[in-house]
């Protein structure tokens, strides 16, 4: 197995790559889905939220509010890292039961991970990806998609790593500022590479 981390800042296209790189062969497991599976409704990671943040998180269907609960651990240090407490431990108990499955196998698993940087992840993978993409860029993007404001968008961006931090630890950088064409080409001679790495 070669195992692979893919990171990027907020809105620099790492959750593109991923599937671009799914689509040549790769195993993707993407940590985001890992969380937000950490806390489902009927999970002790969903008990425990609502233990830390209250009952006003809570969304009409049961669920949480995703949402007010972004808001909340955004704007104060403290309460991020209550809830990073929670669901960090429980990502990484996930993570290794799914990669536990293909490391007798010669797949190339790729874990797409924003925090890869900020958790000190990086000595755990065999190759680090990072995704790049300009601040500008990456801010039009986020408030596009994800109906954010730009100033929001900024202050989320403030909480990660930085570019220079990211490209300490890369392998490859991975230049996502052109078009989807553009990027398709730069992802199939990534793939080539990681083949050969991984001895296939």
């Amino acid at each position: 197995m070669l195992l692979v981390g893919l990171t990027g800042g907020i809105g620099s296209g790492k959750s593109t790559v991923a599937r671009l790189l799914e689509r040549h062969g790769a195993v993707v497991i993407d940590a985001d889905h890992l969380a937000r599976e950490a806390v489902q409704k009927g999970t002790s990671g969903f008990d425990r939220v609502i233990d830390a943040f209250g009952p006003q998180i809570v969304a009409p269907d049961g669920d949480l509010d995703r949402s007010a609960l972004a808001a909340r651990i955004f704007t104060d240090p403290a309460q991020k890292s209550t809830l990073e407490a929670i669901v960090h431990p429980e990502v990484a108990r996930r993570f290794s039961d799914q990669v536990d499955a293909y490391r007798a196998t010669d797949r190339t698993v790729v874990y797409v991970t924003p925090l890869l940087v900020e958790l000190g992840l990086a000595p755990a993978f065999d190759v680090v990806i990072v995704v790049t993409a300009s601040p500008h860029l990456r801010v039009s993007r986020v408030a596009s998609d994800r109906g954010l404001s730009p100033d929001e968008v900024r202050g989320r961006m403030a909480t990660q790593a930085t570019d220079e931090q990211r490209a300490e630890v890369a392998d490859v950088l991975i230049d996502n500022d052109g078009s989807l064409a553009e990027l398709e080409p730069q992802v199939a001679r990534l793939w080539g590479d990681l083949t050969a790495r991984a001895g296939r």
